[in-house]
């Protein structure tokens, strides 16, 4: 039955992805690069604009840096102090956000076809002329903040920020994309024009367009919008050396229910082993109630509501990373039964039925991300920033369909060895004595905080805290609703 209505659900989600089948490439010099979905369905486009601006370029000491910048986004540019700015917005319906990751700034606009010049104009003037004046910085840096004390108290938040710091060690990867307190208030306008001036550049832009246009039309709206916008090149980042720190490190917290992060060294992209990976993972912890750790941790134990893993890849670097919340008493079990179950993988791998099931899951399911030009616009900035090439949407499917299960139990033993485990807790555990991880994350003092609905630093603090099944990264990775 449950085959049955997997084939049932890809067999509707064919009638989607027309919209994707065609992704043309434009023209916009050799420093950047555009895909688009052209689609007249409705009079509507949406833009998704990645900037080698993610919070591994923040500077020593200005953790957080991008992320506040990405914040600052919408705040007033050119002529338009902040309040002007977002009536220029609310006007013509323009939605427009940003969000730092941790190699890209990823910026999204979507507006009707009318009021496209506009939205562009709009953005152009906030790459190019950002005011950042006092009162919105004030403002935005308060908001952070208050939403970096609250996080303290949170140990799925607490420990994904601590398994990050273990597992990257002194790369860049390893600081939050939020940054810490003490860096966030040490944020000056300077700083943040200095970022801006470096990394807020067409130099590695990436542009994915899905809508209501043609493409001589948007060749001539793109070039117009970027224009002035600076082609500095930015700094390369380093490459990773260690990754991942074997053990158990417990952060301390005084809470009933302590959360567990844990990871190993995943496949980069470029590898041909990431799409068997992919495969793996879900069967392991990627697939919610199908997967094995939910069936081992939640089903027959019930230790937790549950488990979930995702296999993420950087520009540096990848990392199989996952998180579980459990009882204070019930912690070294758990991660005994995870370990375990990553064990019986590596040594036998998935069943037939187990990979079927995946593989009709993950390319029934696709077509769903490109339902809407958002979300079209969205899953092709996604590829663009994974450094695929535009003929990856047709081959996609394809290429999940050729994994075999001699192919899953070899990537099996690469992937999930339990002696390179590193796991984090965060919480005190009640049934049983682990060594004690660094300190927990630095404190810092409160500050009052005034934040005008709408703005992308609203938007981006008041998002509640995710489940652990929901959010296993201290910061984003790829965009939601997205698939590798």
């Amino acid at each position: 039955m449950k085959r049955i209505l997997l084939a049932i659900f890809a067999a509707i989600c064919l009638t989607a992805p027309a919209r994707a089948a065609n992704i043309q490439n434009i023209d916009l010099g050799k420093d950047a690069e555009v895909w688009f979905a052209e689609d007249h369905t409705i009079p509507m486009i949406s833009f998704n604009i990645s900037l080698p601006a993610g919070s591994a370029y923040d500077p020593a000491g200005k953790a957080g840096l991008a992320s506040f910048a990405g914040a600052m986004i919408d705040e007033g540019a050119g002529g338009l102090d902040s309040k002007a700015f977002h009536e220029a917005l609310a006007s013509r319906a323009i939605v427009f956000s940003a969000r730092a990751e941790r190699d890209y700034l990823v910026i999204s606009v979507s507006t009707l076809k009318e009021n496209a010049p506009e939205a562009m104009h709009l953005l152009q003037l906030a790459l190019t002329r950002p005011r950042f004046e006092n009162e919105a910085l004030v403002r935005v840096k308060a908001q952070i903040v208050q939403s970096l004390q609250q996080e303290q108290a949170e140990p799925p938040r607490v420990a994904s920020r601590v398994f990050m710091r273990d597992f990257f060690g002194g790369h860049a990867y390893a600081h939050p994309v939020s940054g810490e307190l003490d860096s966030i208030s040490s944020v000056t306008a300077s700083d943040l024009r200095g970022f801006v001036k470096s990394h807020w550049t067409k130099r590695g832009l990436k542009v994915a367009v899905a809508g209501d246009i043609t493409a001589p039309a948007l060749a001539r709206l793109l070039g117009d919008t970027f224009l002035p916008v600076s082609g500095v090149a930015p700094p390369p980042l380093p490459n990773v050396g260690r990754l991942g720190a074997p053990g158990i490190h417990v952060v301390p917290l005084a809470v009933p229910q302590p959360t567990v992060e844990f990871g190993l060294p995943g496949i980069m992209r470029a590898d041909a082993d990431f799409i068997p990976g992919y495969v793996a993972n879900y069967v392991m912890g990627g697939g919610g109630f199908s997967s094995r750790l939910t069936d081992e941790v939640r089903v027959k134990r019930g230790l937790t509501y549950g488990i979930s893993t995702s296999l993420a890849s950087m520009n540096k670097a990848s990392v199989l990373v996952g998180q579980v919340a459990t009882r204070a008493d019930a912690v070294k079990q758990t991660v005994q039964v995870v370990k375990d179950t990553l064990k019986q993988f590596a040594d036998e791998g998935p069943t037939q039925a187990e990979l079927d099931d995946a593989k009709t899951y993950l390319t029934g399911s696709f077509p769903l991300a490109f339902a809407s030009n958002s979300g079209t616009a969205a899953q092709l900035g996604t590829f663009q920033r994974q450094n695929l090439d535009i003929g990856y949407v047709a081959r996609r499917n394809g290429l999940i369909n050729a994994v075999t299960l001699a192919d899953v139990k070899r990537v099996g033993k690469r992937l999930f060895d339990p002696s390179r485990l590193t796991v984090v807790i965060g919480g005190t555990p009640a049934d049983g004595r682990f060594a004690p991880a660094r300190p927990a994350l630095p404190s810092g003092a409160p500050v009052p905080a005034t934040v005008r609905p709408g703005t992308a630093a609203a938007r981006a603090a008041v998002t509640p805290s995710a489940k652990p099944a929901d959010k296993p990264l201290a910061g984003p990775v790829t965009s939601p609703n997205t698939a590798p």
